[in-house]
């Protein structure tokens, strides 16, 4: 049926015009959300019981690189420059053929899907335009809605402050090819290196044609040790150069001023906590961006070093926030409290309509709001782990995990229900990708 009847969930819309619901239902008309509110009475259409449910806008990753699902866990114990060197400037993710990236994406967009995450931003290292189109088919597959970041190689000669190379004109080519229409669940972005990774004048060509191609342009930047030195933003705010389409993924080490030019010029902030305090990029931004008038985006960023779901980031991002302050009071002899430093709805915000925003798509989604996309998520509340709610959105920032989604739509199309994945044929998509997976190690070894 071309109408579904959500009824009697648990609603968290996220939209503050329109507040959330202890028990209140969603009708949904073809991709699109109609009406939020108790008791809908509408007919010709089918119900969906959400009744001991939470029902909430899907999750939005705002940075990952969705390929190296074929090489998950592998960097358990990599610092950032371990995985760069040993994936990257002709090692591991160098021997990628076109078919790796078709199963890679397809793989890693359905992890996503299963964990509730029905957006993401695919920040891509393309080697060719055959992968290209091989990364966009994968996510067009998988039924996920995603901006496809078309980004440079992983080769050294392009990660480079002196580099003046680009594959602009690859971009063009995909854009013109994939992306006529912003309707599509797939959109175009353009991942850059900036102008901590390539030389001035090139940073500058690609945020002017990202521009050109009305995409979203990311960019790594502002972390490490050279993060606090490089003064980036200052130098994109001083050209002129700085607005919304402009996305900077992990900024750890940015001064509290660059991050109010954010505030007032815009440009939005991914914030990946749990990999940036494992590998070493400094800590977290979430807290110092929301301090200087930031809301910030959060992302799984590598699932080489981590699960590829957004509750743990929560979790990461929260934690790692209250306790930097905490600790600040307490170094003071003074306890914290009585509030503590940062909510748990402004984490869920970070996880939903604030990435949203950064991917330039909170008019499609990121709340419950109609006239947005339905893309929807349904958390069990029955499962021990969360049971009794007491506090939705508590329930899903600090204690629901993956196991805990039972149903997910895009679009208002299932790709979820029960708990189980509905993709055709997951067993040999199962085969491929150990195929996959064996061909990149097998040509890595053989290289060194």
């Amino acid at each position: 049926m071309l109408r579904k009847l959500f009824k009697n969930g648990t609603v968290l819309t996220l939209d503050e015009s329109i507040g959330d619901f202890d028990r209140a239902d969603i009708l949904v008309e073809g991709s699109k959300i109609v009406e939020v509110k108790p008791n809908i009475e509408a007919d010709d259409c089918e119900v969906v019981d959400a009744s001991d449910m939470i029902v909430m806008p899907g999750l939005v990753d705002s940075h990952r690189h969705t390929w190296e699902s074929l090489i998950r866990n592998v960097g358990a114990d990599w610092s950032l420059q371990t995985y760069l060197g040993s994936i990257y400037y002709g090692n591991l993710g160098s021997k990628r053929r076109p078919q790796d990236d078709y199963i890679g994406n397809l793989l890693g967009a359905l992890e996503a899907l299963e964990a509730g995450v029905t957006t993401l931003l695919d920040w891509t290292m393309v080697i060719s335009r055959d992968h290209a189109e091989e990364m966009i088919r994968g996510l067009d597959d998988a039924g996920i809605r995603a901006v496809f970041a078309h980004g440079p190689p992983g080769d050294a000669e392009y990660w480079d402050q002196a580099s003046e190379l680009d594959n602009t004109a690859d971009a063009r080519f995909i854009k013109e090819k994939y992306f006529s229409s912003r309707e599509q669940l797939l959109t175009m972005g353009l991942a850059i290196r900036g102008p901590e990774f390539s030389s001035w004048e090139t940073a500058v060509k690609e945020i002017k044609v990202a521009r050109e191609l009305e995409a979203v342009c990311s960019m790594h930047l502002g972390f490490g040790t050279w993060g606090a030195t490089e003064r980036s933003i200052e130098k994109l705010n001083q050209a002129g150069l700085l607005g919304p389409d402009l996305n900077f993924t992990h900024a750890n080490a940015i001064r509290p001023e660059e991050m109010k030019m954010l505030a007032e010029e815009g440009g939005s902030v991914s914030v990946t906590p749990e990999v940036e305090m494992m590998m070493g990029h400094g800590y977290p931004a979430l807290g110092q961006a929301l301090e200087n008038g930031v809301k910030p985006a959060l992302g799984v960023d590598v699932v080489t070093s981590t699960g590829g779901d957004m509750f743990t980031q929560m979790k990461f991002a929260l934690q790692a926030e209250r306790a930097r302050v905490n600790q600040e009071q307490l170094s003071q002899n003074i306890m914290p409290g009585p509030e503590l430093h940062i909510t748990a709805k402004e984490v869920l915000e970070a996880a939903t309509i604030d990435s949203a925003k950064a991917l330039l798509l909170d008019d499609k989604v990121g709340t419950l709001t109609p006239g947005k996309e339905a893309d929807l998520i349904m958390v069990r509340a029955t499962d021990l782990n969360i049971f009794p709610v007491n506090d939705p959105v508590g329930t899903v920032a600090q204690c629901t995990h993956t196991g805990n989604v039972d149903s997910v739509f895009v679009g208002g199309k299932a790709v979820k229900r029960h708990g189980k994945m509905l993709h055709t044929d997951l067993e040999k998509l199962r085969k491929r990708a150990i195929e996959a997976r064996d061909y990149m190690f097998n040509a890595s070894v053989s290289n060194s």
